[in-house]
């Protein structure tokens, strides 16, 4: 069995944005030379996230407006967490969305859904940060 690692790095200008990260996850599989096997792409900060759905801009608009009524980012102080940062409802946004995702590669392809796509979920930007690509097969 063969493994890759890559990781990606991003500086969002804002507090939160997502990026669709297929292309680079793409362009990993292509360079690691596996056919078959497995992808994990994670996020390597407790205030992001990465997942998989449609590159559909109303629908990322309305993770904005549906995690904003779950874990709102004002007032700070209703958070316990707050005091250094002001990232409480970061972390948990993140836990809604999860930090991670695998995708199964078959035939050197990421074997995906229709209008599947991999997507990293900044939630507390402006400043640098990453996620992790590992492919492991053959």
């Amino acid at each position: 069995m063969k493994s890759y690692r890559k990781e990606l790095f991003f500086n969002v200008p804002k507090r939160r944005q997502i990026i669709n990260i297929t292309p680079d996850v793409e362009a990993a599989l292509a360079k690691s030379g596996i056919k078959e096997g497995l992808i994990l792409v994670n996020a390597m900060n407790i205030t992001a996230s990465v997942f998989i759905n449609d590159d559909e801009p109303g629908l990322h608009a309305d993770y904005e407006k549906w995690l904003e009524t779950l874990a709102p980012e004002k007032p700070y102080d209703q958070y316990r967490h707050n005091g250094f940062e002001d990232n409480a409802d970061a972390h948990l946004k993140r836990t809604v969305m999860g930090r991670e995702t695998v995708i199964a590669v078959t035939d050197g392809k990421l074997d995906f859904g229709t209008w599947e796509q991999i997507f990293y979920y900044e939630l507390d930007g402006m400043r640098r940060k990453h996620a992790l690509i590992k492919i492991i097969g053959e």
